[in-house]
């Protein structure tokens, strides 16, 4: 058993930390002020390989573990914590692709997501269809030989950004199976697009799309058609992981600067560090970190080495976002009114991460395929 990185994997995290805190956080807070995606942060990531880490190497990409594009969304993280969505949507969307797209596909559409040059959404969630996402009503009618998108779809990561989406619409009949995988252009004279004001996060753009025609052609049909639910949904068990360890990225720099201030600030003569009530919350959360932490690697692992991993995905996921918002807000307090203010990332962090809590699958959802697993469906709900 080896709970270390190896030379190569080390090296590469160290990197990645010097990359995110020297270009990255100085533009977290700012970019959350501005609320839209800062057009040198794709250009930033891109120059980085990690708009490309799960796209083969023939297709421009880094062909990289499930365990090394963890590891980059967590070291990514702790500078900005934002950023890290456009890591996961592309390793997310390029991975579906490379499971399911043709090898003429994935030539004319793989590099160009690698490259920067294209940024991706993943749409899916609907206003009436979010947990029972295979009732989707967004409709790809016939229309000569390709069809004609319409609907909508909402709560869409890097919405008001992205330049083409994974678009699934129903083709067929009600269920999974009438489903179908379009790659496609946001043709901005059929789509249009409404952004929200959202809580945290607000630079990646989260918005409603509102399909009205779009025509797509037979080419841009990713698998076989009423394949596309089943194809699509089983690209999520990873990536749940990866979220987790973005939100615990956020969470380790921000317990790293609560230690460092326990250090530095005195009450009473003494450091207040010297006082249980500050170290010992700080001691525990940085044990319950560790701890999940693990669970998601291992679920990453586990993936790499063609292992079953549902079961630990949905752990990394119900667990690591509600467990890094808890800890951010203990620093929070840690810090005092200092951490209560704007010019403080922490309250930022907070705000942030807890969207992770809703996005991707709920935490009631993962629990299901947890008791699931542990159980057997016959005596699970």
């Amino acid at each position: 058993m080896d709970f270390t990185f190896s030379e190569d994997e080390d090296a590469y995290r160290q990197e990645l930390r010097r990359f995110a805190t020297r270009v990255l956080a100085p533009h977290y807070q700012s970019d959350d002020k501005a609320a839209k995606l800062r057009p040198g942060l794709v250009a930033d990531l891109a120059g980085m390989g990690l708009t490309g880490l799960r796209i083969p190497e023939r297709h421009g990409g880094q062909e990289a573990s499930a365990v090394i594009a963890g590891l980059a969304a967590e070291e990514v993280a702790r500078g900005d914590f934002n950023a890290t969505y456009l890591i996961i949507v592309s390793a997310l969307v390029s991975d579906i692709l490379t499971r399911n797209a043709t090898e003429e596909q994935q030539a004319a559409w793989l590099p160009r997501i690698a490259s920067g040059e294209v940024v991706p959404a993943f749409c899916i969630t609907e206003p009436e269809h979010g947990t029972d996402a295979a009732k989707l009503e967004t409709r790809a009618e016939r229309d000569g030989e390709g069809w004609r998108i319409t609907g909508e779809k909402t709560s869409i990561t890097l919405g008001m950004a992205a330049d083409k989406a994974l678009v699934l619409a129903r083709t067929g009949g009600p269920g999974a199976h009438g489903v179908s995988a379009f790659y496609v252009d946001l043709d901005e004279r059929y789509v249009s697009r409404s952004a929200f004001d959202d809580l945290g996060s607000r630079a990646i753009g989260r918005a409603s799309l509102h399909f009205d025609g779009l025509p797509v052609g037979p080419e841009q049909l990713v698998g076989d058609e009423g394949g596309g639910f089943v194809s699509v949904m089983q690209g999520f068990d990873y990536s749940r992981a990866i979220i987790g360890l973005a939100c615990l990225g956020a969470a380790a720099v921000s317990l790293d600067e609560a230690l460092q201030w326990a250090r530095d600030r005195d009450a009473f003569g003494v450091p207040i560090g010297t006082f249980q009530g500050v170290s010992f919350p700080l001691a525990e959360y940085a044990t319950y970190l560790k701890g999940a932490r693990h669970v998601c690697y291992e679920a990453l692992w586990r993936k790499d080495n063609d292992l079953e991993h549902s079961s630990e995905a949905a752990m990394a996921k119900f667990w690591a976002p509600k467990l890094a918002a808890e800890a951010i807000h203990q620093c929070l307090l840690t810090f005092g009114h200092l951490g209560y203010s704007s010019e403080s990332p922490v309250g930022q962090r907070l705000r942030d991460v807890i969207g992770l809590e809703i996005g991707d699958g709920t935490a009631q959802v993962s629990k299901l395929v947890v008791a699931r697993n542990l159980l057997g469906r016959t005596y699970a709900p």
